[in-house]
């Protein structure tokens, strides 16, 4: 027998190369099983050719690595029939681990079918020497070399299976287990090349037609390393901008989950808010319908809510509507509705059989909030009143059936207070009176109803004018000019306050816009927002529209928010200010004093105004109580370097008082009564007539 030898470089490029193919096809395994639709599919095409490539790189590497004292050669068409039956062997395995499961039958099959591939690339290549006579195989060691190979395919398929999916160190287990597999194809090769004997006087058919040795170990050894380089970049590559997008889907996902939470949830408890409500009523309408079947409807208020809030301040009074929601959260199914609608007020939407199911359960809603809630230094005593409307029989709709339970709440209100009560036809006039009114409130904004006058504000003592504060007004087609208090509760209740107040901050600005094109570019307006409006999502656009529409400055508006919304949520109503200051908007704190003040929030807000409330100002007298808070709410603002406006001034001696203790801002009937546009577009031409300013009409209050 012919006696043979291994050139030891090219043996260790061989390991090499099947540690490298061993990570190629672990690699491609995770790609495989990630990718979807043609991705996959091109995935799976280029990872076989890579990985065969790579594995029929390493035996033929060792193949040219062995040496017989005669001229080798390789036949180049059955070299190449070697590669193909490396290419497939390497797909059927990429197939079989991007399976969702690898049960035990399915790996056994798998690796019997890839090994006898692997062995039979082995030997298609040993053909490939084309040797005369032929090769003489020892048959115990060729079955050894298949048996490896099916060993090493075995091994390889459940690594590759396992380490497929991405996740921390996997590129490190990888590694190992490229070099375990390199081991174990390394040992099939060498035990393949043992089973071969060469007889004397054999020679090699393709020593002279077939590809010469010597330039192919180099060509193979780098092309292997390119394709295998080539592919792990790619994989690289690719699974970055994979995880980046993951990344960022998932970054997007949960931004509009908090979006979705913020839209349709009360920031403070956590419950459905209003618009998520409405839609709830909505789907319970249809179902109802579909089935007839009912559904009640509890319109819930909490009595003594306000003297919490008055007494210890707005913190607590949150922490006591978390506790009140949390505890009637407990007290509900998981298809109930529960839902915050502002201040104490909640709603309850839930299925029922019959009304006795509905005041069982209002009973037990009034039994759970009747006990005192601790919170940190305070135990509270609150109680509930509830009003139920009942579909199909207390309305048609979900407006119907929200302001009939709220007319028997404030039933229940007047009748006692923590109980319930059943909508009943006797409550109908005051609820269809509401629902009038709410119904030719949604047409007064479309039908040029809403109206603003301005209650001027006068540098102190005596004038001239430096701005205005818009009031809205209604002017009713049939019960004429009414004021805020008889339509804007309603306005809050069904959220049409957020489309009247936009009406409102547009208006204002055009009014303005009117009065500096007349000459008068450095009066203000200031414009009221409540807390509806305050909250809004969309309030910068709303007030930067208005804004831009009418080019003024925007340090000629001032947004006015009264000390109470601002201490609701103070956290909010700073970065709501901050947002709106930044476009170089002025903050007004309005009815400064009446609320529970928070100085360590009070200096954080970026108000540049503070306005005492008219309770102060029509009680003053010197020396008196008032006159000391006044006082002292002057010098507050004047250390915080803020402009103090007092409102409701109705004698010179308020005027005068107010004065001395450096306030430099009044309004009130003293001065003027809130005046319409036409009214004051007289009194500028008047006032132009005379080559004077616009000055108060007090000549009559003076002595």
């Amino acid at each position: 027998m012919l006696v043979g030898s291994y050139n030891h470089i090219l043996v260790f490029f061989s390991f090499v190369v099947a540690v490298l193919a061993s990570y190629t096809a672990l690699d491609m395994a995770g790609r495989v099983a990630t990718a979807r639709g043609k991705a996959a599919r091109r995935w799976l095409m280029g990872g076989a050719f890579s990985m065969g490539f790579g594995i029929w790189s390493m035996h033929f590497i060792g193949m040219l690595a062995f040496s017989l004292p005669i001229p080798l050669g390789y036949d180049l068409a059955i070299t190449a029939a070697s590669l193909v039956i490396a290419i497939a062997a390497s797909a059927l395995a990429l197939w079989l681990v991007c399976q969702h499961t690898l049960p035990l039958s399915r790996l056994a099959q798998g690796a019997t079918l890839i090994g006898c591939g692997i062995a039979a690339m082995h030997y298609t290549g040993m053909a490939a020497l084309r040797m005369q006579p032929g090769i003489v195989y020892h048959s115990g060691w060729l079955t050894a070399s298949v048996v490896v190979a099916v060993l090493a395919s075995a091994a390889a398929l459940w690594l590759a299976f396992r380490l497929r999916a991405e996740s921390s160190h996997v590129r490190a287990w990888r590694g190992i287990s490229a070099i375990v597999m390199g081991f174990a194809i390394v040992g099939m090769h060498y035990t393949g090349m043992a089973a071969a004997d060469f007889p004397e006087g054999s020679f090699c058919a393709s020593s002279n037609s077939g590809v010469d040795i010597e330039w192919l170990a180099v060509l193979v050894i780098v092309l292997t390393l390119a394709v295998l380089f080539i592919t792990l970049l790619v994989s690289v590559l690719d699974g970055r901008i994979h995880s980046r997008t993951s990344s960022l889907a998932q970054s997007l996902k949960q931004a509009n989950s908090e979006l979705m939470q913020l839209a349709l949830h009360d920031n403070l408890t956590k419950l459905p808010n209003r618009l998520l409500l409405e839609d709830r009523i909505e789907q319970a309408l249809n179902t109802a319908q579909r089935e007839s079947s009912s559904f009640a409807l509890m319109f819930m208020d909490l009595d003594g809510f306000k003297a919490v809030n008055d007494a210890f301040g707005h913190h607590v009074g949150d922490l006591l509507l978390i506790g009140v929601a949390e505890r009637l959260r407990a007290t509900l199914r998981a298809q109930d509705t529960l839902a915050r609608l502002g201040g104490d007020e909640f709603v309850l939407l839930v299925k029922i059989a019959s009304p006795d199911d509905a005041a069982a359960l209002a009973e037990k809603l009034c039994d759970s909030i009747n006990q005192p809630f601790v919170l940190p230094r305070h135990e509270l005593h609150v109680s509930a009143s509830i009003g139920i409307a009942v579909y199909p029989g207390d309305g048609e709709d979900g407006r119907d059936l929200m302001l009939h339970a709220d007319a028997a709440m404030y039933h229940t209100k007047n009748s006692g207070r923590n109980g319930h009560s059943f909508f009943e036809g006797s409550m109908n006039a005051n609820s269809a009176e509401k629902l009038r009114l709410v119904h030719d409130l949604r047409l007064a904004v479309q039908n040029a109803e809403l109206r603003l006058h301005y209650q001027p504000k006068y540098q102190a003592p005596s004038g001239p004018a430096c701005g205005f504060e818009a009031l809205l007004r209604w002017q009713h087609p049939q019960r004429g000019l009414l004021y805020p208090d008889a339509f804007l509760p309603q306005a809050e209740k069904t959220g049409l306050i957020i489309p009247i107040g936009n009406w409102v901050v547009n208006e204002a600005c055009r009014q303005l816009r009117e009065w500096h094109t007349q000459g008068y570019e450095q009066w203000t307006v200031a414009v009221n927002l409540s807390a509806a409006q305050f909250e809004q999502p969309d309030l910068l656009r709303v007030v930067t529209e208005a804004i831009t529409e009418h080019g003024i400055a925007p340090a000629s508006l001032t947004i006015e928010v009264t000390e109470t919304v601002a201490m609701r949520n103070p956290e909010t109503a700073i970065a709501t200010l901050n947002k709106l200051t930044t476009l170089g908007i002025k903050a007004s704190i309005d009815d400064f004093g009446t609320g529970y003040s928070s100085l360590l929030y009070l200096k954080r807000l970026p108000a540049s105004e503070l306005k005492i409330d008219r309770a102060f100002v029509k009680e003053m007298r010197i020396g008196n109580e008032d006159s000391v808070i006044v006082s002292a709410i002057i010098a507050l603002a004047k250390a915080l370097g803020l402009t103090v406006v007092a409102e409701g001034v109705e004698t010179q001696e308020q005027r005068d008082y107010l004065t001395q203790l450096g306030c430099q801002t009044l309004q009130g009937y003293f001065f003027d009564m809130p005046l319409t546009a036409e009214q004051i577009h007289l009194r500028c031409e008047h006032a132009k007539a005379n080559n004077a300013p616009f000055m108060p009409l007090q000549a009559s209050h003076e002595p």
